[in-house]
């Protein structure tokens, strides 16, 4: 199913019909500040494994990111960061940026594994914040991806339409996404490193 809302006009009913879904362990296809993005509740066991099957791996393997509303739950998710880190991401969030966290205890319950790093994102996105507020807890969330031979991701809802809707529950038409990934910075050791220069860039 596909439902259209508009990022400057959030409609509350297709909010609430999307937050159904995600509670009834579906899984939701979404635009985020870069590319768009499938992903599940964070308290949907069932979800998860849907998602990590739906993408061809084993759940406690998965390189699934958190997208979270702020940073006020980042110690619920992650270990202490220093404080040079918590002040850039305070700097660049809400904005497009994964961060790679030491994972704090509660990630390798979600993910019944003895996983050590999680990403974190704040999407700069207000279709993405609405759902992440209405739902109570992170989405947890990966890209989606075209099987284009040039374009590794597509910015066109209709297109991904076509080749993901019959593998979610529920897709999201929020206009046209964009073509960028997130930037990714590893901030678990004594440096921080970029991994991935995506759309953002650090000043």
């Amino acid at each position: 199913m596909v439902v259209t809302i508009m990022p400057d006009n959030i409609d509350r009913r297709k909010i609430d019909q999307a937050i159904e879904c995600l509670n009834n362990d579906g899984l939701l296809i979404f635009p985020t500040d870069t590319v768009y993005s499938i992903g599940c509740s964070l308290n949907s066991p069932k979800a998860l494994e849907k998602l990590a099957r739906l993408k061809g791996v084993k759940l406690e393997k998965a390189n699934f990111s958190l997208l979270c509303e702020d940073l006020s739950h980042l110690s619920d998710f992650s270990k202490q960061v220093t404080n040079s880190v918590f002040k850039l991401m305070k700097q660049v969030l809400p904005g497009p940026f994964t961060f790679i966290l030491e994972a704090g205890r509660n990630v390798p319950k979600v993910f019944s594994s003895r996983k050590k790093t999680i990403g974190i994102r704040v999407p700069d996105n207000n279709i993405a914040q609405a759902l992440i507020r209405a739902l109570g807890c992170p989405l947890v969330a990966t890209s989606v991806h075209d099987d284009d031979e040039v374009l590794e991701y597509t910015a066109d809802p209709e297109r991904i339409a076509e080749l993901w809707e019959h593998a979610v529950d529920l897709l999201i038409d929020g206009g046209p996404g964009g073509l960028e990934p997130s930037t990714v910075l590893d901030c678990t050791g004594t440096l921080v490193q970029l991994i991935r220069q995506g759309k953002g860039v650090l000043q």
